[in-house]
């Protein structure tokens, strides 16, 4: 029996936690998914109603098609004050905060964080929100993690550890795609290719996998019309793909940050309340679009397989921005990860047929076409090209579309580089005014006031010489001491002459303390 202590430093111990933490995330993968078939069942008469068209309830048909109008008000009204007075960091899609945690927080995340993101994103998705199963699992499984890892009193590299194995074991759960959980965790979470590391979230992606496959079935999520490359100019029309889907994945990003940009600004009233009143905008592109309802699988599959003609798989395409953003920036809680699979194979779908009508004997089937713009979509939003290539290889489990893949999402990523510096996870840290790309000591610096260290006085008093303002940076403020030469200086109230607090190099030391422990640590490890 392994000790809490061995749990905490032992390898043994920390193979343990990875498949403890795979295990759990399977389950909850599997748990959360029926949640999300119950609400939708109750909430439409359905297990899915995006493929139905505009019908009616199916157990109340005498509400006609309108019943979509109010779905998205009546789940609202629930997981609005759930996620206000619980677990704020539930609303909106969940991986950067997931990111946030690991990068800033040594992995720690609220252990409530797993059941009001599992009740809220299935409330949501079941009334109705045009938003995905992905992201809710990811931070589900992070929190997870990041609960056993202080259970256990593990160090924060165990900690970080332990969410990046939940992460993994959600995407493989919930895709049946371990490849591409063990590729989404290193790529997007720890961004760290360490050995050690990769070992432990493969068996954690493994673990959730295998309980996962075990109720949930072991079929290909696609099944890919047959497909080979027979002209090598075909692949310029992959490149092609490559970069409008590029171009697309930055307009997904934008469109969806525009939208929650105009839904802060016009919204005045308490935050609780915002999902359901904005719920009837929802409910109202639902009533004219029923295809946006919940997260779309079944209508992703019908464009792939050729059942709608380029007008409508392009009138999908933008329905699926607007109905993702609007979902997001009422307050919803969902991810992002399958919208962005399906505009990607709207838009593959869509090229393929147009390139076919014109250049009939050069282009193969359309479907694959679609599957290559569901990776380079993601690829473009998300800046994940290995995960894009491996969750695209395992949805399908056909090596053909390999080589196409591959070209499309490199230059799908590339592009999106050059257009935007942010993905569209970084970018909602960056709008909080969070750089990932920065050293944690040098956040601190960049992004803590000086009101928020400073000593407090408790004998104001009027200075007249130097002095720093509480809503400097610290890194402002140490430039201050720097130019000045001295230790410490009085911090004055905005607008005022007062003296309400003292800052200075010690502060400054009190703040970075936790970064220079890291620091330390990592010179010290061979």
């Amino acid at each position: 029996m392994l000790s809490l202590r061995s749990l905490r430093s032992s390898d043994l111990g920390l193979l343990t936690l990875a498949l403890v933490v795979g295990a759990g995330s399977g389950l909850g993968a599997i748990a959360f998914r029926w949640l999300v078939i119950s609400f939708t069942r109750v909430f439409t008469g359905y297990d899915d109603y995006s493929d139905v068209g505009h019908s009616a309830h199916g157990w109340l048909p005498a509400l006609g098609p309108w019943f979509v109008l109010l779905t998205p008000v009546v789940a609202g009204l629930i997981y609005g004050p759930l996620v206000h007075g619980f677990a704020r960091e539930a609303r909106g899609h969940g991986v950067p905060e997931v990111m946030y945690a690991v990068a800033r927080r040594g992995g720690r995340i609220r252990p409530q964080v797993a059941l009001v993101k599992a009740l809220a994103s299935a409330l949501c998705i079941g009334g109705g929100g045009s938003v995905g199963r992905e992201g809710p699992i990811v931070q589900i499984g992070s929190a997870l993690g990041s609960t056993l890892g202080r259970v256990v009193r593990a160090d924060e590299e165990r900690m970080r550890l332990m969410v990046a194995c939940g992460a993994a074991g959600g995407i493989a759960a919930t895709f049946n795609a371990p490849l591409a959980g063990v590729f989404f965790a290193m790529e997007l979470i720890l961004t760290d290719f360490a050995a050690r590391s990769f070992g432990m979230v493969v068996l954690a992606s493994v673990t959730a996998s295998v309980i996962g496959r075990a109720a949930l079935g072991d079929d290909p999520f696609l099944t890919l019309p047959a497909f080979r490359v027979e002209h090598p100019e075909e692949y310029l029309l992959f490149a092609l793909l490559g970069a409008i889907a590029g171009v697309v994945g930055v307009a997904f990003t934008r469109v969806l940050y525009a939208v929650e940009d105009a839904c802060d600004w016009a919204w005045r009233w308490p935050e609780w309340l915002r999902p359901a009143v904005g719920g009837l905008l929802l409910g109202l592109v639902l009533l004219v679009l029923p295809e946006m309802y919940g997260v779309g699988y079944p209508v992703l599959g019908n464009g792939v397989a050729g059942a709608y003609g380029v007008g409508f798989l392009l009138v999908l395409l933008v329905g699926k921005m607007i109905a993702t953003s609007l979902t997001i920036g009422i307050g919803g809680s969902g991810g992002v990860f399958a919208p962005s699979l399906f505009i990607g194979a709207m838009l593959g779908s869509a090229f393929g047929q147009a390139a076919h009508a014109v250049v009939p004997g050069l282009v193969g089937a359309a479907g694959a076409y679609g599957l290559i713009g569901m990776g380079a979509v993601f690829a473009g939003a998300a800046r994940a090209p290995i995960t894009a290539v491996v969750i695209m290889f395992e949805l399908t489990g056909e090596y053909s579309i390999i080589l196409p893949l591959m070209a499309a999402i490199v230059l799908a990523t590339g592009l999106s580089h050059l257009v935007s510096p942010d993905s569209i996870y970084t970018l909602k840290l960056r709008r909080r005014g969070i750089d990932l790309s920065q050293p944690a000591h040098e956040a601190a610096l960049s992004t803590t006031t000086v009101g928020d260290v400073m000593t407090p006085t408790t004998h104001p008093e009027v200075v007249d010489g130097p002095a720093l303002s509480v809503d400097q940076t610290v890194s402002e403020a140490l430039m201050v001491l720097d130019r000045e030469d001295v230790q410490r200086l009085p911090v004055l109230a905005e607008g005022r002459t007062e003296v309400v607090g003292w800052f200075g190099h010690r502060q400054a030391f009190r703040l970075l303390r936790p970064e220079i422990n890291d620091l330390a640590t990592a010179a010290r490890s061979p």
